[in-house]
């Protein structure tokens, strides 16, 4: 039974950002539904996954191969698996990355074809639970992008990351030592200490000679005499 599935999503996130995710093989195994394991080999992934379709539970054992790469733009998906009794799945997938407004847009493109028992389940089950698997890849997937943006944010503009706790403060400049006065004392020095800033009246009375006044006594002794 062949399936197709169309879809698109925008993640919040630079477009170099989200190929990068698209090729980290641990980003993937935590965003793919019941993926248990998923290991690089040569240029495509072995992979393990546990799905379940209705009443039908299955492991399934596959290998994925990528072609048609383009860095940044998208490549194109092939693989295939085998889930034992409960039949088989086969297909491709073309993934393209575009640059929105807020982040990336990722569009998928699947074909496949499934056998076994599952095929016997119908196509409207199939497509259902195909669905729901693409929604909640796509959902962890903007989650893991969002997180390693905010991440990458930080390291470019660690400033930013720090300017709640940052204080600016302006530094007082100094100012210009004001032209001395000749005439004026310097600041701080004593009074006495200025040349010519006490008036003659003021100077120490050790270095004035006052006259002394001449008793009564001798003053009648030179009249008596001088006559």
């Amino acid at each position: 039974m062949a399936m197709t599935m169309t879809g698109e999503a925008t993640l919040p996130a630079p477009r170099p950002t989200v190929w990068a995710l698209l090729n980290d093989p641990d980003v993937l195994k935590a965003c793919i539904p019941g993926c248990q394991s998923l290991e690089r080999v040569g240029d495509g992934y072995a992979a393990v996954a546990k799905v379940k379709i209705g009443p039908v539970s299955a492991t399934f054992k596959g290998k994925v191969a990528f072609s048609d790469i383009v860095p940044d733009v998208g490549y194109t998906i092939a693989g295939e698996g085998e889930g034992g009794i409960a039949g088989f799945a086969k297909g491709g997938a073309k993934v393209s990355l575009a640059d929105v407004e807020g982040g990336t847009l990722l569009s998928y493109d699947v074909e496949a074809h499934v056998g076994g028992k599952i095929a016997q389940l119908g196509s409207r089950l199939i497509d259902g639970v195909a669905k729901g698997m693409a929604d909640k890849f796509f959902a962890g997937f903007a989650e893991a992008a969002t997180r390693v943006a905010s991440l990458e944010a930080a390291q470019a503009h660690p400033a930013h990351a720090e300017a709640h706790v940052t204080h600016h403060f302006s530094a007082a400049e100094p100012h210009a030592a004001a032209p001395l006065d000749p005439g004026r004392a310097p600041v701080g020095a004593p009074p006495a200490e200025a040349a010519g800033s006490l008036p003659a009246a003021a100077a120490p009375a050790a270095s004035v000679s006052s006259p002394k006044k001449k008793s009564w006594f001798r003053r009648i002794w030179e009249w008596f005499t001088s006559r």
